[in-house]
């Protein structure tokens, strides 16, 4: 058997890997056993798993693999925030963020190399798109990580408690590679995440939200960045394929259909980077508290981190502060992001590892972009 026809042990959630042992002759409680063993006891080499038995574990080591990628560098911020590019079987790189907090441990993770789309003030997205991860490549980040922070003494102490699907890519269109994660993630034999503690960010892929809600029960975050379509069109391209008022409808029904299934107190976060004199006006507050008046959510303003020849500036602490005001006056639950990591490039919008283009998209923002002129 060629090593392309092996299996990766980290591709399989616990349904998946129950029909492979069983296609394999194997009983399906075998499945319970090696989860165990890949994220409970870190274990990835056949032999260790003294539990299974010899023949089962010749079978496994003559048709799988547990393949995961490559470090390729690490990095510590000073406010403790860690950052590590990983390298893939194609030589491509991903970033993958740790954010240490008093409460929780944070692993920012990436679903792409590079992003499928096209948000102006996104470092990631000026770096272009090459192909979507696979189960391995994200939940192999979450492994990864985990080890990572074990071995380093400044890092011994931290765990992992959140996961935010927010570094490269947009997770909904990758889809079938997603939700296995998600699942690995919150499975009691995986990680033991809290569905709470596990959010997926999109920018408004409509017919994947709707699945998602169908599918699994997570935590949703949204990137809205703008109160109207016509701003939101040059932020946010995939807005002119899913405009704000159907974005709006599907987070209705996603806090329906979870209210039904969980019946749990829920909310919409919706992610809003703070752009001098682009989406920070006064007026612009007033839209978005009207836009949002009487939905259950949250409202992050984040500051924009700046990267090369973005066009952009953060807005002022005191344009923040004003936005915030009217936000919460109207009743909206409003936080203010701390920016965390930008010494290394860590912070939100700044991740670009190292990929090929296959897009070509990177050629284009050699030419000035929307709100570059004048600034």
């Amino acid at each position: 058997m060629t090593d392309t026809a092996l299996v990766n042990l980290f591709d399989l959630d616990r349904q998946a890997l129950t029909d492979f042992l069983v296609s394999q002759g194997e009983k399906p409680f075998r499945a319970k056993q090696i989860l165990k063993w890949l994220y409970q006891h870190n274990v990835r080499d056949i032999d260790a798993m003294t539990d299974v038995s010899k023949a089962t574990r010749a079978m496994l080591k003559e048709r799988t693999t547990t393949v995961l990628p490559g470090v390729q560098e690490a990095q510590l911020s000073r406010d403790g925030t860690a950052k590590w590019l990983f390298e893939l079987h194609d030589g491509n790189c991903i970033e993958t963020v740790y954010i240490p907090e008093n409460d929780r441990g944070t692993l920012c993770v990436s679903s792409q190399v590079g992003c499928a789309l096209d948000c102006s003030f996104c470092s990631t997205g000026r770096q272009g798109f090459n192909r979507n991860l696979s189960v391995s490549e994200i939940i192999g980040q979450v492994w990864l990580a985990t080890n990572l922070l074990a071995l380093e003494p400044a890092t011994r102490d931290q765990r992992i408690t959140n996961v935010v699907m927010m570094g490269m890519g947009e997770p909904l269109l990758n889809y079938r590679h997603l939700v296995p994660s998600l699942n690995l993630m919150m499975d009691d034999l995986g990680y033991g995440l809290s569905k709470r503690r596990v959010t997926v960010s999109t920018s408004g892929v409509i017919p994947a939200m709707d699945k998602l809600t169908a599918d699994v029960d997570i935590s949703l975050a949204v990137s809205l960045h703008a109160p109207n379509d016509a701003l939101r069109n040059e932020l946010v391209p995939v807005n002119r394929k899913y405009p704000i008022k159907d974005l709006m409808a599907a987070c209705w029904r996603y806090v329906e259909g979870e209210e039904a299934a969980s019946q749990r107190k829920k909310h919409v976060l919706f992610e809003y980077v703070m752009l001098s004199g682009v989406n920070d006006k006064v007026e612009q507050a007033h839209e978005l508290a009207e836009l949002l008046r009487g939905f259950p959510c949250k409202v992050n303003l984040i500051p924009f981190n700046p990267f090369p020849q973005s066009g952009y500036l953060r807005s002022s602490r005191n344009a923040v502060e004003r936005f915030a005001r009217i936000l919460s006056d109207a009743g909206i639950l409003t936080l203010k992001r701390t920016t965390r990591g930008d010494d290394i490039d860590a912070a939100c919008g700044q991740l670009a590892g190292d990929i090929d283009d296959r897009s070509k998209r990177h050629v284009k923002f050699m030419e000035p972009r929307f709100g570059e002129q004048g600034r």
